[in-house]
């Protein structure tokens, strides 16, 4: 894998924009129209400790700090962003946008290529706030908001509405949300995008988009699932809140290879996606065990039944249950039992997180069951000094009924499950440069087993090993941006936002080395 990786990374090159005299004039116009304490450059005491603050694979400290960003601005208010976008356009620096730092490859807040330009980070963390209307069942959330922060105050200011989102509650926002947004109730409530009404944006221009009727009907749907960093910077969404009863239950059932787990997980790839809208069951292997973790929006007793009758082999009974509120079950898929030590909202609300391990991320798209012959090589690939781990998320109910270009994330009706595969290894005296084998041979392996034509990914795993951007005479390459473009969106929809992005963003301003290009006049 680290063969590929270098072949990867020397295959593209950033469009040339700035120069050093363009860098101190682009801070300088920053100065005049930003206040100073929101603009952290190298030579700030506290640049390297906000740099690294939302860095969240360990892997990416090393070179992050090696090749900084230019600056950090931390906008508290649209007019900073407004201001950070119009001194990049006039001065030819570019900026990219960080809100959780959880971006797998972390282009987020910095650059993929050696060759690069110097850039900004613009990190949206002082933009977190949530403003829940409960009469009409809908939120304002600001896009440096973590999604424990939104569960928390949903919750509160609304008791019986909850939000479809993921597991880790310092995801931002605007992460989770411009890439789709998968968890446990997408089944019931679809992903994340699919709940999102309104949103405003600062354009390429820096002009300030309140709405969706400023942006306009095509670049609303982009920002839904096109991948962040492609047409603007949003500032703040508007959700749509679901129900969710007084009392959900999670349970979970931990099977190990003797005690049947591979026969389980064969069963479970055509149960999962027709189980009923309310139950949604997800499997974690690793160490050669399969956790199936389960939500299920109603009593134990009433998810028991269920199991019994359609998963028996499971052998699902109260004891593996957990009865509690849908906030508490937002805490306690994350930290355990700590919930019953702690405050939710010193959980929920905690913006920080320990620096782990190195990670790398890759994902799949399952379509037809897999055999149980390929299952049990999956549970017993080698993993060496690493550690695997694989997630399979089951998809079905309400995914199934929203048509793939409805918004751009296209993994509808046709897809069983995703997989996600992370790898995580101590990566001491590495400088994060050597990828162990297990995920990418895995990987390789399973290539006959999942969708192809092309080879689906989900754009919030993000993987520069599928492709990454080339220009060819200052021109990002949409030949090669399809190669990695196809895999996240399909290839209409990708079409369609490499065409939105030559009417919003003509001059190719939000570049990274996976951002959407704008698509030539020719085609």
């Amino acid at each position: 894998m680290a063969l590929v990786l270098t072949v990867c990374f020397l295959g593209f090159f950033v469009p040339a924009l700035a120069s050093p005299s363009n860098d101190n004039d682009f801070l300088q116009c920053l100065s005049t129209n930003i206040p100073s304490q929101l603009v952290q450059t190298p030579s700030s005491p506290s640049f390297k400790q906000l740099l690294v603050s939302s860095i969240r694979n360990a892997r990416f400290v090393a070179p992050a700090t090696a090749r900084p960003p230019l600056c950090i601005v931390t906008p508290t208010n649209a007019s900073h962003v407004q201001a950070a976008v119009r001194c990049g356009r006039r001065l030819s620096v570019r900026v990219r946008m960080r809100s959780g730092g959880h971006d797998c490859e972390g282009l987020s807040y910095r650059s993929g290529s050696p060759n690069s330009e110097g850039f900004a980070v613009i990190d949206l963390a002082k933009l977190h706030a949530v403003r829940v209307n409960p009469q009409e069942a809908t939120a304002w959330v600001d896009s440096g908001a973590g999604i424990g922060e939104l569960y928390y105050h949903v919750a509160t200011a609304a008791p019986g509405l909850g939000f479809p989102a993921g597991v880790c509650p310092t995801v931002g926002v605007g992460g989770i949300f411009s890439g789709g947004g998968i968890g446990l109730m997408m089944r019931k409530h679809g992903l994340s995008a699919d709940n999102v009404l309104d949103a405003t944006m600062v354009d390429a221009e820096g002009n300030l988009l309140a709405d969706k009727k400023a942006m306009g009907d095509d670049l609303f749907w982009a920002i839904r699932g096109g991948g962040g960093g492609n047409f603007g910077i949003v500032l703040s969404w508007k959700v749509r809140l679901v129900p969710v009863p007084p009392t959900v239950t999670f349970f979970r059932v931990p099977k190990t290879m003797d005690q049947g787990a591979v026969d389980a997980v064969t069963k479970w790839q055509t149960v999962a996606p027709v189980l009923p809208d309310d139950l949604s069951v997800r499997v974690v292997v690793q160490n050669r065990q399969a956790n199936f973790q389960a939500l299920y929006l109603g009593n134990s007793s009433a998810a028991v039944a269920t199991m019994g009758s359609r998963f028996p082999e499971l052998g699902v009974t109260r004891a593996n249950c957990k009865e509690m509120s849908w906030l508490q079950y937002t805490a306690y898929i994350y930290f355990r039992d700590d919930i019953y030590n702690k405050p939710l909202d010193e959980l929920l609300l905690n913006r920080s997180m320990t620096l782990g391990p190195f990670f790398k991320n890759k994902s799949d798209y399952v379509k037809k069951p897999l055999s149980k012959d390929t299952l049990e090589k999956m549970f017993l690939w080698p993993e060496g000094a690493a550690t695997g781990q694989l997630v399979l998320e089951p998809h079905g109910g309400r995914m199934g009924r929203i048509a793939a270009d409805n918004t751009p994330f296209p993994y509808r009706s046709s897809v069983l499950y995703n997989i996600q595969y992370v790898e995580f290894w101590n990566g001491e005296g590495t400088g994060g440069k050597v990828t162990p084998d297990w995920v990418g041979s895995l990987y390789d392996f399973m290539a006959p087993f999942v969708s192809k034509d092309p080879r689906g990914a989900y754009v919030n795993y993000r993987d520069l090993d599928i492709g990454a951007n080339k220009v060819v005479d200052g021109v990002t390459s949409y030949e090669s941006a399809k190669v990695w473009g196809e895999s996240y969106f399909g290839p209409e929809n990708f079409k369609r936002l490499a065409k939105i992005k030559r009417k919003v963003d003509a001059g190719d301003y939000f570049w990274s080395e996976q951002s959407v290009p704008p698509l030539p006049l020719n085609q």
